[in-house]
């Protein structure tokens, strides 16, 4: 995430406010705010006298997927003792990337009753094939290894839960 002010180059060629301080003080404030609320955020002045926060990376947030290594898709299904939601994904795509965060809330949310799996369709191309993946993200939610339910694009967390609860017709 970059949040970008601009700021002046200078604080001697900047004219002073009506409460005395300067234009430059002023300025320099937003980051004072952005970094009281996140400690770790960094400042960097680019051309021009541009300032650019930034937050790091990497994130504090605790997921609750686990990596594993199945000789393929079916074998995970077969050994799943719960429903299975895969989520098909590329790493260009916009909207997958937003689905992260929704995933991850959704893992943590469901996961007495699913297991959430992502598998990349520029890596495994012959199991998007094999799934008729034409459009991303694409979810198929897999239950007793067999698909239930498929759906396509971007949701918020709250209408994921929804969509997953109706189709395994269990409530929270």
């Amino acid at each position: 995430m970059a949040i970008s002010l601009t700021a002046s180059p200078a604080a001697s060629l900047c004219p002073k406010r009506i409460d005395g301080s300067s234009a430059a003080a002023a300025a320099a404030a937003p980051f004072s705010y952005l970094k009281a609320q996140f400690p770790s955020i960094s400042k960097s002045v680019g051309r021009a006298g541009v300032s650019f926060y930034t937050m790091p990376r990497k994130s504090s947030v605790v997921l609750a997927a686990k990596k594993q290594t199945y000789s393929d898709l079916d074998d995970l299904l077969a050994q799943s003792e719960k429903p299975v939601l895969v989520d098909f994904y590329a790493t260009w795509c916009g909207p997958c990337q937003f689905m992260v965060p929704v995933l991850n809330e959704v893992s943590i949310a469901l996961k007495e009753k699913i297991q959430v799996v992502k598998i990349d369709t520029e890596k495994y191309p012959s199991i998007a094939d094999k799934y008729r993946i034409e459009a991303l993200p694409t979810f198929i939610l897999f239950k007793d290894g067999v698909p239930s339910d498929r759906f396509e694009g971007a949701l918020t967390a709250d209408q994921l839960i929804q969509r997953i609860e109706d189709s395994l017709k269990v409530k929270q």
